[in-house]
């Protein structure tokens, strides 16, 4: 029997008394929660508010300072799912249990497509500097404390994964963006995005990733979700079309591919102390790069 993941790292019992907790704070509490993640964080509808959970241990601080962007986001007039109103945030709801509220937003039957990604990303990729420091995106450096951290996989695949980070921080050298430097989303993909039916427009969420890079990092990232995850090239071909920029068709594209790819691998590894479940899922992928297989089809995670 595959084990069952702990939403956030918490037990059923830890996370009913957070969600009750949260509830009472709210004036919320007579809505029935509706878990809708629960990897890295745990995600729980209640009622006109989504509660967003941090990983058990999280510092305050780091919701704090997601807060404060997310607040000059919204007051830029950027288009993001916004914090729930009247509530000071964030919330703190054990020692070890910091979490974030924001508006629930009704979703249409229609999904988030690629080519909704490209105007909110567009104007993202275009905003000045805000008032708040900005950590900047390094991937190589995530890549590396994630193998450090990762417990499950064996000697051999590390030795692999670390020898193709080394490899490619050496390719890196050589890559010369075209696009100029400014704010990114770190985890540009269709499940970082929902419909604002009422404002009739699509709205970046998840803002934990937010930092200061290149653009290219974020249109590879939708380029892999689009050939992994079964959306097919035509969605990623609009994509690239609404946006502006192919960044397959950039010189740079094969090691930024190899590189965000690798994140996103070893990102899964390091988690799967806490969903075990997702290991075979991550030696499949880590078996498709030994082999070059770019086409092969990832399973979520």
């Amino acid at each position: 029997m595959t084990p069952t993941p702990l939403p956030g790292g918490y037990t059923p019992a830890e996370l009913t008394g957070l969600i009750a907790r949260a509830g009472r704070a709210l004036g919320l509490d007579g809505h029935q929660p509706h878990l809708l993640r629960g990897h890295t964080n745990a995600v729980v509808r209640l009622g006109p508010a989504v509660l967003k959970i941090a990983r058990k241990g999280t510092p305050a601080p780091a919701l704090e300072h997601t807060v404060q962007l997310v607040r000059w986001l919204t007051d830029s007039g950027f288009p993001s799912v916004p914090l729930h109103p009247g509530v000071r945030q964030p919330l703190q709801l054990a020692a070890d249990a910091p979490a974030t509220v924001w508006t629930y937003l009704p979703q249409p039957a229609r999904p988030i497509i690629a080519a909704d990604l490209a105007a909110p990303l567009a104007a993202l990729h275009r905003l000045s500097d805000p008032p708040v420091p900005v950590r900047p995106l390094d991937n190589l450096d995530a890549i590396r404390r994630s193998l450090t951290a990762a417990r499950t996989l064996d000697a051999d695949d590390l030795a692999f994964l670390r020898h193709r980070t080394d490899r490619l921080e050496h390719r890196l050298k050589d890559v010369r963006y075209e696009l100029p430097p400014g704010l990114v989303q770190g985890d540009a993909q269709h499940r970082n995005a929902l419909h604002d039916t009422a404002a009739g427009r699509t709205v970046l969420c998840d803002w934990d990733t937010l930092a200061h890079g290149r653009p290219e990092w974020d249109l590879v990232t939708v380029e892999i979700h689009c050939r992994r995850f079964g959306h097919g090239p035509a969605h990623y071909t609009d994509f690239a079309t609404a946006y502006g920029f192919d960044v397959t068709a950039w010189p740079g594209y094969p090691v930024l591919r190899d590189i965000r790819e690798l994140r996103m691998i070893t990102t899964n590894a390091r988690k799967t102390a806490h969903t075990p479940g997702s290991l075979a899922e991550v030696r499949r992928r880590i078996k498709g790069l030994r082999e070059n297989e770019h086409a092969l089809p990832w399973n979520i995670l």
